[in-house]
This record gives structure tokens, sequence and C-alpha cells, in this order.
């Protein structure tokens, strides 16, 4: 369906129809959350939905994840370059390949044309990372994979999974065979065909009550609503041409040097169009960490949405004013098949994000974030093995029990359910008791560690510890971390977070540090420990709120040692008695001294 010409905009009538759009969403998101089996989705919630029109134009998302939805266009872009003439209404189709829109191969998006009086008006798209799909090492995120074949995993370009809402028992049968854990996935793939089944229906309905013309200039109006909104944003900046640079960590012996990474970025607000120039980056590298132009995307776009001062919708109308500009055969956007994009949606993304973030906050102090905290460490660890429970039924699963800070912001702190930059708060932790119920492991400590928030005007979000042990049988962790040599950064004067680092403490005590690459075949009586990165701080720790520094000593973010030679604010009274307070002549004579 192409976009019809401006008509007569009825704000009210768009506000109803767009949260029409987003309540779609939430109950495809429900359906998912409801319906799924295995943890990731149904409690972690590492998926996204959003509705994409017949153009390929990104409508509607509400709170999917940003790795995710800002590259669905490209996932619809290439259901209809591979079905050419032959979509029709009762298909649906599954799509995880990342040389042809998809962020990673774990993502399994599932496509739903949804057609109103025989014309194709939509497609609805339900993406879920997947706990297993088959990789030659029970992960999803085969750091050392040094292409696409080593990965191991079933790739659907597109693939029609059901012709007039019939299921085609055939790609139902190779998924059986080759995935370690066949009734939970296909539990999650009965869920996400669901998902999708769900916003046809209710998009039908919303068609039958408003007409197909009336949607149809609501779709027009709400684009060019949301375009004029980024233009307001836009202009509202100075002209700027800087470069910002990041780096992602080595990865053992596989990646050496780790991976440079170069932004250049130009805001242009006579024209309303910022630039984000990926071009000089390095070549693809021979492991699993290089980003697909869906994740790269939707990393770099990201950025710029974290970086405005007010809220614009998330739809293709803003992004009319982004300009991405990428290299054929880079590491970022655009790999040389068949390099593998297995950690395409972590890592080197996460970093991206950040680096885009802090580029703008240099540009205006109203604008742009710190980096947020990076590295799927042991908290996002992939667990597998055999339960002692059910006769050693084997198991394979993603932990999301806790991970990064969050960065500092020109007006707030760092959350400390942040996550990481890809998820950006988004997703939820999974609860202790449940996972310790579908796992048969322990889970010793989940804590925030105390003084380690980047510092600034706004502080990161603090750093997390955990340590787990298994119960009975060997658990095997894989996770590959990031953040162990180069925290996040801090701006405008705000300090740099907290290194990440992870140890195995065996039976007898003894610790070993571990590297950012972790396989690692878990004995009972031993003990995995990780400390995650905290987030980077926004503006100069000095002019942080005295009456800040004394709540989060108090809350135990902050030490009083910190409080004083960091913050300059020195602190009179007690903790033991709640009389701790702020000593404002002290305080003036620290920050003056400096």
């Amino acid at each position: 369906m192409a976009s019809t010409e401006k008509t007569s905009f009825d704000p009210f009538l768009t506000a109803i129809i767009a949260n029409r759009m987003d309540a779609i969403i939430r109950e495809m998101t429900n359906t998912m959350l409801r319906a799924a089996r295995s943890a990731v989705i149904n409690s972690a919630r590492d998926f996204s939905c959003s509705i994409v029109t017949a153009d390929n134009q990104l409508l509607a998302s509400a709170e999917g994840l940003p790795i995710h939805i800002f590259g669905s266009d490209l996932l619809t872009s290439a259901m209809q370059q591979f079905h050419p003439g032959d979509i029709r209404e009762g298909d649906c189709y599954l799509h995880n390949d990342p040389y042809s829109g998809n962020s990673h191969a774990a993502d399994h998006a599932f496509l739903v044309p949804v057609f109103v009086e025989g014309e194709h008006m939509f497609t609805a798209v339900a993406k879920a990372h997947q706990a297993d799909i088959g990789n030659a090492l029970p992960t999803t995120y085969m750091a050392g994979a040094q292409d696409q074949y080593a990965e191991g995993a079933l790739i659907f370009p597109a693939v029609r999974i059901q012709r007039d809402y019939k299921t085609n028992d055939d790609i139902v049968r190779m998924c059986r065979a080759r995935i370690r854990v066949p009734n939970q996935w296909h539990g999650d793939f009965i869920a996400g065909i669901g998902s999708a089944r769900i916003a046809e229906r209710r998009l039908k309905e919303l068609c039958t009550k408003y007409g197909k013309e009336t949607i149809r200039a609501f779709i027009a109006n709400w684009l060019d609503y949301s375009e004029e909104l980024m233009v307001k944003a836009l202009r509202s900046m100075p002209a700027t041409r800087l470069s910002s640079s990041g780096r992602l960590d080595p990865l053992l012996e596989l990646l050496p040097k780790g991976v440079p990474l170069n932004v250049s970025l130009e805001i242009d607000p006579a024209n309303a169009i910022v630039d984000i120039d990926l071009r000089d980056n390095i070549d693809s590298v021979p492991v699993g960490l290089n980003l697909s132009l869906a994740s790269a995307s939707a990393a770099a776009v990201a950025g710029v949405f974290n970086s405005l001062s007010f809220s614009v919708p998330r739809n293709a109308g803003s992004f009319r004013r982004i300009k991405l500009q990428f290299r054929e055969g880079s590491v970022i956007g655009k790999p040389k098949f068949p390099h593998s994009c297995s950690v395409s949606t972590t890592n080197l993304a996460d970093r991206l994000i950040n680096t885009v973030q802090a580029a703008f906050a240099e540009v205006s102090p109203q604008w742009g974030l710190a980096e947020g905290g990076v590295g799927v460490g042991l908290g996002y660890a992939v667990v597998s093995g055999n339960d002692h429970r059910f006769g050693g039924e084997p198991y394979v699963n993603q932990l999301v029990l806790g991970s990064a800070g969050g960065p500092g912001s020109p007006v707030a702190d760092g959350w400390p359910t942040y996550g990481i930059p890809v998820v950006a708060g988004l997703m939820y932790r999974d609860s202790v008791e449940i996972d310790e119920l579908k796992h048969p492991l322990q889970v010793l400590c989940i804590r925030l560690r105390t003084g380690t928030a980047g510092a600034g005007q706004f502080r990161g979000g603090a750093a997390l510890e955990m340590a787990v042990t298994p119960k009975e049988l060997p658990i095997q962790f894989i996770w590959a971390c990031d953040g162990g040599e180069t925290p996040p950064k801090g701006v405008r004067g705000g300090q740099d977070a907290t290194r990440a680092a992870h140890w195995i403490i065996r039976a007898d005590g003894t610790e070993e540090l571990l590297p950012s690459l972790v396989i690692i075949s878990l004995q009972k009586g031993e003990i995995l420990k990780g400390c995650h990165t905290s987030g980077g701080g926004y503006g100069r720790p000095h002019d942080r709120d005295p009456a800040l520094v004394l709540k989060d000593v108090v809350e135990r973010y902050e030490t009083l040692e910190r409080a004083k030679a960091i913050y300059g604010v020195a602190l009179t009274g007690s903790m033991s008695d709640e009389t701790l307070s702020v000593d404002v002549e002290a305080t003036a004579a620290l920050r003056r001294a400096c």
C-alpha cells in the first residue's frame, strides 16, 4: 500500500488511532509473553513487536527493544523481495537471515501480511530471541565463529511457514531435528505466530471501524507529523560536524586488538538532517562480532533518539531525517558474507549506541548521554546441561538476571535496571526464584556495588555483582563479555565507569580471573562470580547537588571517602544515628579549592 498524499490533519483522530496501534502491539507483546516457553522470552522479554506498512515503513513499535524494531522495514522488504507477487492472506514467514535484513540468526522474526478487503495494507512483525537455534555450541552467541557456517544455525531468509493459515510441518521437523530443546522451541514458535496473528485480527477490526481511507490518511499524517517533530528537534541544535570514537575489547587471541570504532556526525539544522557516517571502520573480522545492516542501523538510530531533548515518535516519518552511511565489507553494517554476525545485537552494537549518544553530548549540555554500561557477562550467560531433577533432561536457556548500569543524562542519574544499551531498560530481569525453579542452579547473590558508579553531575548507574553455583550436575556457561579493558566513558567532565571482571572460585577457595570469552563447565562446589560495568557520568562531579551526594551515601550508592574526594562534599554526623548531613561551609571550601 503506497502512502497517500497528505490530507486534512485531525489531531484528535490521529492521536486516537496512534494509541490504538500501540495497544495492538501491547496485545501482541502480552500474547508472546504469556504463551512462550523459554525463559529468555517469557521472563526476560527479549522480543519485540511492530507494525509495518505494506510499502515497508515502520509505523508503530510501542516499547520494542531498539536493536529489534528499528530494522523492521528491512525484514518486510526481504519478504517482498523473495516472494514477488506471491504474498497472500493466510501467509506467515520466518526470517532470521542477517544478510537479508535481520539482526542475527538467534532472532526469529514472524511476519504476517495483513490484508483488508483483498489489499495488503500492513505486515505484523513479532521478533523473538531464541534460547537455542542449533548452533555448534549450546549458545545463540557464537563469538568465536569464524564464519556463518561455523555458527551451525538453521537460516531462514523470509521462508514461508504458513499458507492459508496452515503450518508447513516440514519446517517444524527441520527445527525439531536440529534444536537441542525442540519442545521449548516449538512453544516459542507457536507463540511468535500467535502474536503476529493477534495483530492481523486487530488491524482488520480497526480498518472495519474507521474505513480503509481513514486509515490511509492516518498513516500519511502520522508519519508526516513525526517527521515535523524530528525537524523541530534538529533545528534546535547548532550546526555541528565532529568525529567520535570507541573501542570494543579484545577477544582472546581471536581478536587481539579488539575493534576500534569511528563515527562521523554532522548535524545540519538548516535542512534538519543528521548524517552519521560509519564508513571509516575496519573490514569484517573473522569472529562472530560483525554488525549486520539491521543491527548497525538500529544501533545508530537508537543513539540519535537517546540524545534528543524531547520525545519524538520512533517510526519511518522521523527516520526520514536520519542519514546513515556504510561501507561494503566493513565490520559495521555491511560485513562481507559469510562473516559471522552471531553477536550482532550486543557487544559492538552497544559500543555504537554509546559512541553516537556521547558525541551528541559534546554538542550541547541539553542533549546526548554518557556511555551506558556494556558487557553481556554472567548475568546474561547462556546456560545448558542436564537437569538431575527430571531424569537428566537436557536444557538450554539464557539468563537475564542483571547487567550493567545506565548512563548519566543531562537531567537524571543512570538506571540500575538499564541492562545494556541495546536494551535501554526495556527488558525484564528474571526472577531469581523462577530461574532456580527452571534451572538446577543456585543464585548466591545479586547486589549493586557501592562506590562504582561513573561520577558526575548526574552519575551513572552502579555496577552489579552476582554469583551462582550448580545444585548437582555440571552446568555449561557461555558468554562473550566486553568492558573489561575499556570502560564506558563519562561525558562533559563526567568520570568513566567501572570495568567488568569475572572469576571462577574453585571448590578449594582459589580464584581465577576469567577471559572475556567464557566457555566453562562449572562443577558442583564451584562458583562463578561476575562484576558488570557501571554507567558513565554526565557533567562535572563538583556540579552535583550536595543533597544528592548525601542521599547516595545514605542509600549506599556512594562512600564517605568518594563523596569528599570526588564530589567535593563534606559530610558531618553519623550514619548509625541518622544524623549524617552536608557541611555547607566545608563543602564550599572543598569545591573552591579545586
